[in-house]
């Protein structure tokens, strides 16, 4: 008889990967908690039994896809690969997300886009104002179609079938209590509603939420079309007709504002057209783009889930591991895989990528397209992405901080330049546990020429445009010749670490090596700050040095990942 599971009440296929619906299960409820839960939280949330709940927990965690702190499992910024994946394989963000940018920097608003995800909408980038009052979901945030703008210009694509699925679910779910991403509704609406709006937006070819999702929040959307997707063409003088607005919908780009600032008329009046003539140039830009040329897929996964297993025993699940990397094999070029092309890209024998395809095609993250192909579905979205979506540096930083404090029983630190060029600004800190500490709290600020993240925030500049400031002598040993400085930032660039020792105070040494982003600019700077009777300079070069640029490299591949689609604020 096939299984049915706790957390799914749909019959399971055979063929179906047990572990991994749990695993998936495990990451979607961190997703709805908004990142955290204890065990004990996830084994009531799963309906798991905690054993169980924590031997997924322990794999996710070998994995990286989330931290284990005391009773409490937090998503890790790597997880973001499985969302990072679904946005590279559809290419939209890449191409697009420039265009809404732009159109946010001109109307001084803020501009998403969203894609069709079954009966709701899905986020896929978020271009936001910074605002007391500001738009708050994130990329990945899932909303019900009848409560937004983009929401009626995917309906006019629906078949019957997904209309009765939308209406069984609002059946079930009349309050929207099952989208974590909006309050529960107030006041229920009819579906004949939704009917006529959908009507309008096919004749219109816009649409608009006048604080539909809730009071204050108004929106106007326009679809972008695809010219190279012509599916299911009828006839072209029939605007029902995909193929009659140029193609069938890709994405929807909307602008968002509060009441305060527009009403909905006023959107329509005065911000769609410049909406409108944005979309126009996002379809040049699809109707132009070459196609994509296959990426490099991940490479000997099997292998690692093998070597992970034989490491940790019956706490590892290779079942969940090796299931998991089916998804981080599709991506930039590899939007549609065969079985062959799977099993090929993860090591993985074809049977074992089969079920694992069989699985997400139950749990509706994996869909099939063409001949033989697979594809993602914008619910791959749902494991771990929206909470880390807005995730800063300061916060990517802070778990390895402390493991590095640990290690080396020392405080650590990262900063970034200030604005000014002539300070540093501590954003993330590790204290160790030692009579006498280095005290620098976060937020302090410290003259950059005189620090060893200063050097190395300076030397990765341009020499012109290095602000060197007012070099006073802090201690008797501080570096106050211009001349000097800058031959020691061009060492220090060189070298790739600045050492300063008892420049900034008396008794202080330390240790900095900076952090790069995907670009490879430096955006910022980690150190190990110590009392100059604790380790010789040659001490710090030989033991802490390997220490902290391991950790460095550390952060730097979390903010790889976390930043590919998103933005990762840096103070």
């Amino acid at each position: 008889m096939p299984a049915k599971t706790p957390m799914d009440d749909r019959t399971v296929p055979p063929e179906a990967v047990t572990p991994l619906i749990r695993g998936v299960a495990v990451l979607r409820q961190l997703t709805e908690a908004d990142g955290t839960l204890s065990a004990s939280g996830l084994e009531r949330a799963t309906g798991l039994a905690r054993s169980t709940v924590d031997r997924i927990a322990a794999t996710l965690a070998r994995m990286g896809y989330v931290r284990l702190d005391g009773r409490d499992v937090l998503l890790a910024p790597p997880v973001m690969e499985l969302g990072n994946a679904y946005l590279a394989a559809l290419g939209l963000p890449a191409l697009l997300s420039a265009h809404a940018d732009a159109l946010a920097d001109d109307l001084d608003e803020s501009v998403s886009l969203a894609v069709g995800d079954r009966d709701g909408i899905r986020f896929i980038h978020q271009a936001t104002r910074r605002r007391a009052m500001s738009l708050s979901f994130r990329i990945g945030d899932l909303l019900p179609a009848e409560r937004t703008a983009p929401g009626p210009l995917f309906a006019t694509e629906w078949t019957d079938a997904r209309w009765h699925a939308w209406r069984e679910r609002r059946a079930a779910d009349p309050e929207d209590r099952g989208f974590s991403a909006v309050p529960p509704r107030e006041h229920l609406s009819s579906d004949e509603d939704f009917a006529r709006r959908t009507q309008r937006a096919r004749e219109d070819g816009w649409a608009l939420d006048d604080q539909l999702i809730e009071p204050g929040l108004v929106a106007v959307s326009v679809p972008v079309r695809n010219p190279r997707d012509q599916r299911d063409q009828r006839d072209p003088r029939d605007p029902r007709d995909p193929r009659a607005g140029g193609g069938r919908i890709a994405c929807v780009a909307s602008v968002v504002s509060h009441t305060s600032r527009h009403t909905a008329t006023d959107l329509r009046d005065t911000l769609l057209p410049r909406l409108r003539a944005a979309v126009a140039e996002m379809e040049r830009e699809l109707r132009e783009a070459p196609e994509p040329r296959p990426g490099t897929a991940p490479a000997g996964l099997a292998v690692w889930t093998g070597a992970s297993k034989q490491e940790l025993g019956r706490e590892f699940v290779e079942s969940l591991a090796r299931g998991l990397t089916v998804l981080t094999a599709f991506g930039e070029g590899r939007a549609e895989l065969t079985l062959t092309d799977v099993a090929r890209a993860t090591g993985l024998a074809r049977a074992t990528a089969r079920r694992a395809l069989i699985t997400y095609e139950h749990l509706g993250l994996v869909r099939q397209s063409g001949n033989r192909g697979f594809a993602l579905t914008p619910r791959v979205l749902s494991l771990g992405y929206p909470p880390l979506s807005r995730v800063s540096l300061a916060q990517i930083a802070t778990p390895h901080l402390a493991e590095l404090a640990d290690r080396v029983h020392e405080s650590a630190s990262l900063a970034v330049l200030t604005p000014s060029g002539e300070e540093v600004q501590y954003t993330a800190r590790a204290a160790t546990s030692r009579v006498m500490s280095v005290n620098v709290t976060v937020g302090t600020r410290l003259p950059a020429y005189a620090t060893s993240l200063g050097r190395v925030l300076l030397a990765d500049l341009p020499p012109e445009e290095r602000k060197l400031g007012d070099l006073s002598p802090l201690t008797p040993r501080t570096t106050t010749d211009p001349a000097t400085l800058r031959a020691t930032l061009e060492d220090v660039r060189k070298r790739g670490y600045a050492l300063v020792d008892e420049e900034l105070e008396a008794g202080l040494r330390s240790v900095a090596v900076p952090v790069r982003d995907r670009t490879g600019r430096v955006v910022a700077a980690v150190n190990v700050a110590m009392h100059a009777a604790r380790r010789s300079v040659e001490e710090c070069v030989r033991d802490v040095l390997p220490v902290l640029m391991e950790t460095a490299g550390r952060v730097e591949g979390d903010l790889r990942v976390a930043g590919r689609f998103a933005r990762v604020a840096m103070a």
